[in-house]
């Protein structure tokens, strides 16, 4: 008997039962959610936090109510290794606040007045420790370390006063720019995250606004006051260049709010002043000399305050003057195309679920993704 056709056979049984099961590992380990959590600016869910399904429209699913009293959120950072979320916040009163938020189940795990203040935090990448500024109205020359699982100030790290957004990007180490106008205001401040020590950069044309690195923290862009457009500092040699925006409205900018690198680094946005309802977009083929690519136009006809992305940087998320009702835009990076509005929010974090376990965290600042 010829036995070529059984083993032809076999061969075929063989290879649709691997396939099968190739089929049901697939259907056993689904892709991760990607959602979006937005803490809300505007109207009587101040504080609350919006979430949204970025792949499926950006469909709002629930709003998590929170705490009650928040007059102005300042900040939002989350932890993969914890499953924890932070916002900073400030409440009736004034006073500077935190509250911790467990992402499995939307329980607020606590809720802390910080002394003196709060601004936009971070939080160290094993979600142990946060750093928080203590607000760019203080005149305290500090910013606070805080213990993240119970909110208990561990020590202060001295640089300078009027302490404003802290950033800890992949790469490290710990950033923080001040709004000081003595002149140290005109620098950013570099802290090693194991021996506190502190180094800077600059000094820059004025006082700093809002800024981003890339991925392996070579590269720093910022809103600079007084500025129409912005600064970029080589963070190894110390070198800074202007990139200065031509055609901008007439008239004294104040400050530049927002500004992000795509995570792929191809590009940086920046936003216009506060009246000027423009996104401009920066071509960084070469750091060193930004060139002006692009100008999107928002739908709102207003200006903008914050800007980030997703981790994989398919959106972009424009953010309204600050605690506006005015919606926040959602852009199609690539395609520079504006595709739709979520509620208002400028303290904005991808957060990536895995049957109900957080798997990676994006940044509410646009900092590069890349590792050259």
């Amino acid at each position: 008997m010829n036995s070529q056709p059984c083993s032809f056979l076999f061969g075929i049984a063989l290879a649709l039962a691997v396939a099968a099961v190739a089929s049901q590992t697939v259907a056993a380990e689904p892709a991760p959610r990607r959602l979006l959590y937005a803490v809300d600016q505007a109207g009587p869910d101040r504080g609350a936090i919006s979430v949204y399904d970025i792949d499926d429209g950006h469909r709002l699913l629930r709003t998590i109510p929170t705490v009650p009293d928040v007059a102005d959120p300042k900040g939002v950072a989350a932890s993969a290794a914890t499953g924890l979320l932070f916002v900073t916040y400030r409440n009736g009163n004034g006073t500077g606040m935190i509250y911790c938020l467990n992402l499995a189940d939307d329980r607020i795990v606590w809720n802390r007045a910080i002394d003196p203040g709060v601004d936009r935090l971070a939080v160290n990448p094993h979600g142990t420790l946060l750093y928080v500024p203590t607000w760019e109205g203080n005149s305290v020359d500090f910013i606070n370390v805080i213990d993240a699982a119970t909110g208990d100030v561990l020590r202060p790290v001295h640089f300078s006063h009027r302490s404003h957004d802290a950033l800890y990007p992949p790469s490290g180490p710990l950033f923080q720019e001040t709004k000081a106008d003595d002149g140290s205001g005109a620098y950013l401040y570099l802290i090693d995250p194991q021996s506190y020590a502190v180094s800077r950069i600059g000094p820059y044309a004025d006082v700093l606004g809002p800024y981003a690195v890339n991925g392996a923290s070579r590269y720093a862009v910022h809103n600079v006051t007084h500025l129409w457009g912005m600064q970029v500092a080589d963070l190894k040699s110390g070198r800074i260049v202007t990139a200065s925006l031509s055609g901008h409205p007439a008239g004294d900018p104040g400050l530049l709010h927002g500004i992000g690198w795509t995570p792929d680094e191809r590009e940086v946005w920046e936003s216009g002043a506060a009246w000027d309802p423009v996104v401009y977009v920066w071509n960084m083929a070469d750091p060193m000399a930004p060139r002006l690519q692009q100008k999107l136009p928002l739908r709102s006809g207003r200006g903008a305050h914050w800007l980030t992305f997703t981790i994989a940087g398919d959106y972009g998320y424009v953010a309204p003057n600050k605690l506006s009702a005015d919606p926040s835009e959602v852009f199609d990076v690539r395609g520079h195309a504006s595709v739709g509005t979520i509620g208002s929010s400028e303290d904005m974090i991808e957060i990536d679920f895995a049957d109900n376990t957080v798997t990676r965290v994006g940044d509410q600042y646009g900092v590069g993704r890349q590792s050259r």
